[in-house]
């Protein structure tokens, strides 16, 4: 008889993770607060109110709502004057925005290698990808893991290059007690569906430079001047990127749980490494004493096939949800993306860019063959719950003869 669920089997669990998004009465109020007071689009308390808190929260000095986590990045760009001509040094691990953005400026993504234990950019692989035409360095912070900040903006310094900080999943991370997003020049952050923090959608833009924060808020305000301007004067080329205050009223709640959830969160994840420890063919990311919290949107560990019979990571996640974990082996290589050999990308690289060629080896190995996503809801869940994911893992290794290899 199998033993693994896959086969037929008895699975490990058989119960739901806790659901997201997190929601109650507070939120009903919020929205009907929001209804009750005909101001339903831009620019209104709500809004307000999220920009001082969220801002606060970050410990950047300004901050600007806007519409999603796609366009703050590329307000940002603009706020910074890249565009055409330039390049941004880009890791090829993280979600298409991050290199989307560099393309709707104008600009031209350089892809630098990931670290092959933590899965963010290797600082010690950007400099070789600078050039007289490098503008900035946008390090993403992976699953609410903070970059090594002290390296990146080392580099950035040596060569004056700005430093954008994808913050996207790392809201309330910290690199040695100081916030994503307020380290660099600016941060970008995104409230979608599955963020720790979550309207549905929504965006934000952290910065402690005023002139920076200007032309942010210029730029998502549809260029209008946010001090001085008429209502139907455009000193800027801008866009509409404004949050609405259904959004912000939702986030303003939302943030209530922030801090109770990411403790719950980080007291799950020091359980679950702890278990991991144990399997021989899983590994946990690297440990690092300067990242003061991690926010883990995602929990990730590398799988080895090779230590497991040559059973595949594919193989290997198929048992495993069937066991009632969810899991997913998370991004593709970027270069590979089709956007970029679009004749509307090739207008825009720079004259004989191709990523036809390019292979980076950390990315190909986390991107085809290691890397093993486990979810932010799943870890407000208990111990228990823990406990599940790591004897569903050891059960798999128990019975890869059930396996092809």
């Amino acid at each position: 008889m199998s033993l693994l669920a896959i086969n037929g089997g008895a699975p490990v669990r058989e119960t739901a993770y806790p659901k997201w998004p997190v929601y109650g009465d507070k939120e009903r109020e919020a929205l009907n607060r929001v209804l009750e007071s005909g101001v339903w689009g831009t620019l209104g308390n709500e809004v307000k109110e999220f920009n001082k808190r969220f801002a606060e929260y970050q410990g950047a000095k300004y901050g600007v709502a806007v519409a999603n986590g796609t366009v703050s990045l590329e307000i940002i760009l603009r706020a910074l004057e890249i565009g055409p001509g330039d390049e941004v040094i880009v890791p090829p691990y993280t979600f298409n925005a991050t290199v989307s953005s560099v393309l709707m400026a104008g600009a031209t993504p350089v892809f630098a290698d990931i670290e092959a234990d933590t899965f963010n950019i290797d600082p010690a692989g950007i400099e070789k990808h600078i050039t007289e035409y490098t503008k900035a360095i946008m390090p993403v912070h992976i699953g609410g893991r903070p970059c090594d900040m002290d390296a990146i903006l080392a580099v950035a310094a040596k060569h004056r290059l700005f430093v954008i900080e994808d913050a996207a999943q790392a809201c309330a991370a910290q690199w040695k007690g100081a916030k994503a997003g307020s380290i660099g020049d600016a941060g970008s952050f995104s409230f979608q569906a599955s963020k720790n923090l979550t309207a549905g959608e929504g965006g934000f833009i952290t910065t402690n430079d005023e002139a920076l924060y200007d032309r942010c808020f210029s730029i998502h305000h549809c260029g209008r001047d946010m001090k001085n301007g008429l209502w139907y004067d455009h000193p800027h080329l801008g866009t509409n990127a404004r949050m609405t205050e259904w959004q912000a009223a939702i986030l303003n709640v939302q943030m209530e749980r922030l801090d109770s959830q990411l403790e719950t969160r980080m007291d799950n994840a020091a359980y679950l490494t702890r278990r991991l420890k144990e399997i021989p063919f899983v590994a946990t990311l690297r440990e690092d004493e300067r990242i003061t919290r991690n926010a883990y949107h995602l929990y990730i560990f590398r799988y080895f096939a090779d230590k497991n019979r040559g059973v595949t990571r594919e193989k290997f996640l198929e048992a495993l949800k069937a066991e009632g974990i969810p899991c997913a082996p998370g991004y593709v290589r970027l270069y590979r993306q089709g956007m970029l050999r679009s004749p509307l990308a090739k207008r825009i690289l720079r004259p004989g860019t191709s990523y036809d060629n390019l292979l980076l080896e950390n990315t190909e190995k986390a991107c085809c063959e290691e890397g093993v996503w486990l979810f932010q809801y799943m870890l407000l869940g208990t111990h228990k719950d823990m406990d599940d994911i790591a004897d569903a893992i050891i059960k798999i290794g128990e019975n890869t003869d059930e396996l092809p290899g």
